[in-house]
Order: C-alpha cells, then structure tokens, then sequence
C-alpha cells in the first residue's frame, strides 16, 4: 500500500479533496461526508474548501505516520473481516481488500460488487470488479488504474 499513497509529512488534499496526511490517512472523517461539487442548490462547505486545523498544520514525524498507518490498517482491517468474513483463510485476497478499502473507503467496500462477489465465493468476478474502481475527481486516474490491477493480482493469490 505504500507504494500506491505515497508518503507525506504534511498534510495535503487528496484529488477527492480530503485532507491527507502521511501514508495516505483522512485527517478529518466529517470531510468524506461533503460533497465535492456544488449542486442542487447545495450553499455549504465543499471538501476543497474544508480548513485545515492549525495545529494538523506542520511536519509531522515518521513515527507519527508510522503509528497513524498502523491504526488504520487494523481498524481497516476489522471492518472487513466484519463485511467478508470468508476472508480470513485467504491472506493475500484479504490484504488486497484491505487496500482497496483503505483506498476507496469501507463503506464504498460494502456496498461494491468485489464484496458481493467475494461473499458469494465468485473470485474470478471479483478480482475482476477492482477494475470498477479507477477514477477519482470524475476521471480515470493512471495511478488507481495501476493499484486496482495490482490489488486484483493479489487478491487471485488467495493464499
């Protein structure tokens, strides 16, 4: 998953305008629930336009992501098991879920088509759903095209 978030010290906006910090953690949950476009008359705060809180607002240290990224994988990790209970025997069909959930957000991973899939033990059509997931910002990403195959080629590991 490093290689796919890349790592900062301080905190950015993600392309889906979400504040972002270290190996590619929200710093904000409240955030995710803004839309991102102005539509339907909406008047309040879009994501792109969500403060950063002073003091988020500097360099933060490796051992401050390290521990960030830690949390987050077995936070992330308990909500799919959670959701895919079957993948506990299938370590690297799991961990690929875990980084498509750490991705796309678990709540996106409960309501796809790779969960249904997997739950129904149809591995094949959910390898092949990650590819589902390529674009952010309304457009396909190069480096999601790239992550989703990766993710795919692990998850049909399924060891």
């Amino acid at each position: 998953m490093h290689r796919f978030e890349g790592k900062s010290l301080k905190p950015y906006l993600c392309p889906a305008h979400i504040w972002t910090i270290g190996y590619g953690h929200v710093l904000y949950q409240d955030q995710i629930k803004l839309p991102a476009l102005r539509k339907d008359g909406y008047t309040g705060i879009l994501r792109k336009d969500y403060p950063l809180a002073a003091q988020d607002n500097r360099t933060w240290t490796q051992e401050e992501i390290d521990r960030l990224f830690e949390d987050d994988l077995v936070r992330f990790g308990r909500s799919v098991l959670r959701m895919s209970p079957n993948l506990a025997g299938r370590q690297s069909s799991f961990d690929a879920v875990v980084s498509f959930a750490f991705n796309a957000g678990p709540g996106r991973y409960q309501s796809s088509t790779i969960r249904m899939k997997n739950n129904r033990a149809d591995y094949e059509g959910a390898a092949e759903a990650f590819m589902m997931w390529t674009m952010g910002g309304g457009k396909v990403l190069p480096g999601l095209v790239r992550r989703r195959k990766a993710e795919r080629a692990l998850y049909l590991r399924g060891d």
